[in-house]
């Protein structure tokens, strides 16, 4: 079925690891699952509802079935997951964001998203916790390609509205020992086929208890050692996403660079 959300008019970036990775793969647009990759949203309804729910934190308003709407691909053929759920009008972030039913530790994600609006704004969190920002027109450390807060935006890797943007990361859990985090979490982000972030640490959790797992702990600071689903945030914009794969991963050493 993913071949009904790639889209032949879809620009490709091509960055190889090396061979001998278990990560070798193309990265940007249309980049195929690698093996032992689960393919967590491929276009239909069917595969949205088995694998995904709702995040049912404090400011939660929605219901099941996911309210979210599986649309015609705006660019290319194919459908895709329209961020349309009246739960979260007026930019309530946190009321009807959906989840994996999975929970994740290290992994290799890629995810593909379109911003149909100036200003439109969505988010991928990474174990429910990290957020990867989604959000035109902001090229602040709250603005696209951010995690948030924690790095400046590579707005200048962004493709604009009405174009599809792919993110390629791999994620490293927080480490802990005797109840305590000894490493934060760690992140290698490419944009558009561009590296934008290496080994980036992540300190905390940011929004307060509506964002996600941990988010009311210490103010964010208090990180569990919990693992999360992958988590889309909806706030009442019209962003859309397609080509969703997740490969589980065990990084035993304190790194994330996939770098050719």
């Amino acid at each position: 079925m993913l071949s009904r959300t790639l889209g032949v008019a879809a620009a490709l970036f091509f960055v190889m690891v090396p061979a001998s990775s278990q990560l070798v793969a193309a990265i940007g647009l249309g980049a195929p699952p690698l093996a032992g990759a689960e393919v967590l949203f491929d276009g239909t309804r069917g595969m949205l509802d088995s694998k995904w729910t709702y995040w049912t934190g404090p400011r939660f308003a929605s219901s099941l079935p996911i309210k979210w709407k599986i649309v015609d691909d705006p660019v290319d053929r194919g459908s895709v997951l329209m961020t349309d759920d009246p739960a979260a009008s007026g930019g309530k972030y946190g009321a009807a964001d959906i989840v994996t039913k999975k929970a994740y530790r290290d992994f290799r994600l890629h995810i593909e998203f379109l911003v149909m609006n100036e200003k439109g704004n969505s988010g991928v969190y990474l174990q429910n916790r990290y957020e990867i920002q989604v959000c035109d027109g902001d090229r602040t450390k709250h603005g696209m390609g951010a995690v948030i807060n924690e790095t400046d935006s590579p707005y200048h890797a962004y493709r604009g509205l009405r174009q599809w943007n792919a993110y390629d990361l791999v994620f490293r859990a927080a480490r802990f020992k005797d109840g305590k985090r000894i490493e934060p979490a760690m992140v290698t982000l490419y944009f558009n086929g561009i590296k934008v972030h290496q080994d980036q640490q992540i300190q905390q959790v940011w929004g307060g208890a509506t964002s996600g797992i941990d988010g009311g702990n210490d103010r964010g600071k208090g990180i569990t050692d919990t693992p999360g689903g992958l988590k889309l945030q909806c706030e009442g914009h019209d962003v859309r996403y397609r080509n969703v794969w997740i490969k589980e991963l065990e990084l035993a050493s304190p790194s994330t660079d996939f770098s050719n």
